[in-house]
């Protein structure tokens, strides 16, 4: 087996794909593991860390979008790319609800593939110091990837901690949405911008409690800061 240091898990059920996609990546210097079934990739996973899964939503024995869920509750933190022929906001939504860190429709260019892969494994990589946040009643572990309210654990996504994360490294000062897609999603998209619009939606409606700008504001014109600033919020 391939060093799992800098590997990335390839999980795709058409051999042709997988053959063609692996020795791509390989060219490009990147070690790839590649397996057909999404069993084989739970124990690849089991085994060893890899710097990335790229995972097709459809598999023989599994639906990847499950899959990945699973994942996320048994506490994986590996960045995962998910492949489909879906491309609907619909399905994008869903993978990301699932814990999917990026989104690639089929057919895809290599190059948009190698691109998205290298911001994955750069952003996943990194070193993150351990922190916690505490406003009220909720508080957030981000080393253990976890929160609650009181004494009732709040389930977040992989993409709902990383842009809450990254608000609190803030310290309060204003993140603008383009530097939030760019760390983040790797590119400032119209559907990148959809996404975060959606995330910070369900942050609002999973950790405020309805009350507007408790924890997670939208600056006008600007971005997103918590609470705080002091910058007007949008209506």
């Amino acid at each position: 087996m391939p060093s799992a240091e800098a590997t990335v898990l390839l999980v795709e059920d058409d051999a042709q794909t997988r053959e063609f996609v692996a020795r791509a990546l390989e060219d490009e210097g990147i070690p790839v593991r590649s397996v057909g079934r999404g069993e084989a990739a739970s124990r690849a996973l089991r085994e060893g860390n890899y710097a990335a899964v790229v995972l097709d939503v459809w598999l023989p024995d599994a639906n990847g979008i499950e899959l990945c869920r699973a994942w996320r509750a048994s506490g994986l933190r590996v960045p995962v790319l998910m492949l489909t022929a879906r491309t609907g906001v619909s399905s994008r939504v869903a993978g990301l609800d699932a814990g999917a860190d990026d989104y690639l429709g089929k057919p895809f260019a290599l190059a948009e593939l190698k691109a998205r892969l290298r911001a994955l494994v750069r952003r996943g990589g990194q070193e993150r110091p351990a922190r916690l946040l505490e406003r009220g009643r909720v508080r957030v572990d981000f080393e253990r990837r976890q929160a609650w309210e009181g004494a009732r654990e709040i389930p977040l996504t992989r993409r709902e901690i990383d842009v809450l994360e990254r608000l609190t490294w803030a310290k309060g000062r204003v993140v603008s949405r383009n530097d939030l897609l760019e760390e983040l999603w790797g590119e400032a998209t119209p559907e990148a911008a959809a996404s975060l619009e959606v995330i910070v939606a369900r942050l609002r409606r999973k950790l405020e409690g309805g009350e507007k700008g408790f924890l997670v504001r939208t600056v006008r014109g600007h971005g997103y800061a918590l609470a705080g600033t002091g910058a007007p919020e949008e209506p």
